[in-house]
């Protein structure tokens, strides 16, 4: 997409050394929402394909775009479970954002090996960590910085199966108190029966470095795999714990 067609502050280089590339526009907002697209095949057939996302600003306007890369047999065979890696690419096709999620197979009855995802920017060099925290009813995440430091946490209702309204993530600070949310908005009562099409609000202050908000990002991408996520040719969704 040429720039001229880019969100205002798009492609903008001045901005400290310290901001990863092509994370600048992060700078200048404090939510983002995040659009599962629609995939006809799974809709039909409900065959797992790869999770595609748009990354758009509070206006509407695209800012990123977000793939899954999976292997199709992991994919199909262990749901929301499964390894996977996330690219999340700008307006000009550049890679920004890179995420990791190694495959777990976790229990609200076991504390071992629970979910974590490691967040890049740019590939190769780790800017964070979400890592769940085991808590027998309660979805609870630790926000890490590059040396597992721990910065923020998140903090989930105990019933994330919710009709007819949306579900918050509350964004806790050092002090415990709410700083932000990731909110899985209702599409309504078409769309969550029948499609794996899921859409996120993500709020943050506007000062919070880039760097945390990047990791936030990558947060919302690990809450909807691990509770929003349809498995297998039944459409039914995954409860708080797998």
């Amino acid at each position: 997409m040429d720039k001229s067609q880019a969100p205002a502050g798009f492609g903008m280089s001045s901005f400290p050394a310290s901001v990863p590339p092509g994370l600048e526009y992060l700078t200048q907002i404090d939510q983002v929402l995040i659009h599962q697209k629609i995939e006809l095949l799974e809709a039909f057939i409900g065959f797992e394909t790869s999770n595609r996302y748009e990354v758009k600003n509070s206006l509407g306007q695209i800012v990123f775009n977000a793939t899954e890369q999976s292997d199709c047999c992991v994919r199909n065979c262990c749901g929301p479970n499964r390894r996977f890696e996330l690219t999340i690419r700008d307006l000009l096709d550049q890679e920004v954002i890179h995420l990791i999620k190694p495959f777990r197979c976790t229990s609200c009855c076991c504390p071992c090996f629970q979910q974590e995802m490691e967040v890049q920017a740019p590939q190769g060099n780790t800017l964070g960590y979400v890592i769940q925290d085991w808590h027998p009813f309660l979805p609870k995440f630790s926000i890490l910085g590059p040396s597992k430091e721990p910065l923020l946490r998140i903090m989930g209702p105990v019933c994330t199966i919710a009709c007819c309204s949306d579900v918050s993530f509350q964004i806790l600070g050092k002090d415990e108190q709410q700083i932000g949310s990731i909110t899985k908005q209702w599409s309504g009562c078409l769309k969550e029966a029948l499609l794996d099409t899921d859409n996120f609000g993500v709020q943050f202050p506007l000062d919070l470095d880039v760097k945390m908000k990047a990791v936030l990002v990558g947060a919302c991408f690990l809450i909807d795999f691990m509770f929003f996520e349809k498995v297998g040719k039944s459409g039914q969704r995954c409860s708080v714990f797998f």
